[in-house]
């Protein structure tokens, strides 16, 4: 059964039976919204690239990033999938997705927080159907989703995070508007979220 969170909502990732996720896989989706008038008939639809980022901190320091440039954290924990440049599943699958391999996070990481932000520098009023979810990795189950709504005149999104918590993870949905092309833009933005 998937959670919808809503904006600082948070969940456990412990599963019902008492025992402890695995492999989890945060997967992003969007749409450009279509083109009105005169230019959708010229140029046809367009294209935005959205990229996904997942920042992992010991404390409040950050200690390595999986990103569209560098796709294994160097423990080998964390794993981005590849870059989509258009974007295009919207409600459906992910466009984008990072794994994380809970169990063998090494310990001093203590939150992954995960981010998506427009490297061409469209904003988000030009993207419509942005989401993240939370994936077992194992059953393919969904468990959480967080749906961007709003739009707005940014060009990035700190969309969620995972933390160690008594007892295992938890995820927590951000959904916090920001401005940046790449994580590193992001930095001063995310620093209020750990």
């Amino acid at each position: 059964m998937t959670v919808n969170l809503a904006k600082g909502q948070q969940i456990s990732l412990t599963k019902s039976d008492g025992g402890t996720l695995g492999r989890v896989r945060m997967g992003l989706g969007w749409q450009a919204a279509p083109r009105k008038g005169f230019l959708a008939k010229l140029m046809g639809p367009q294209e935005i690239d959205l990229d996904a980022s997942a920042v992992l901190f010991a404390g409040t320091e950050p200690v390595d990033v999986v990103f569209f440039q560098h796709l294994t954290s160097d423990d080998g924990s964390v794993r981005h999938t590849g870059d989509n440049l258009v974007g295009g599943a919207g409600l459906g699958a992910d466009d984008e997705s990072i794994v994380v391999d809970l169990p063998h996070v090494p310990a001093h990481i203590d939150q992954i927080v995960f981010t998506v932000n427009s490297f061409t520098g469209q904003t988000f009023t030009e993207v419509q159907n942005a989401f993240c979810r939370l994936v077992d990795e194992t059953t393919d189950q969904e468990l959480a989703r967080y749906t961007l709504t709003g739009g707005g005149p940014y060009t990035a999104q700190i969309m969620a995070k995972v933390r160690r918590a008594a007892g295992g993870w938890q995820m927590a949905a951000i959904g916090e508007p920001a401005n940046g092309r790449t994580f590193k833009d992001l930095m001063p933005a995310i620093t209020p979220h750990l």
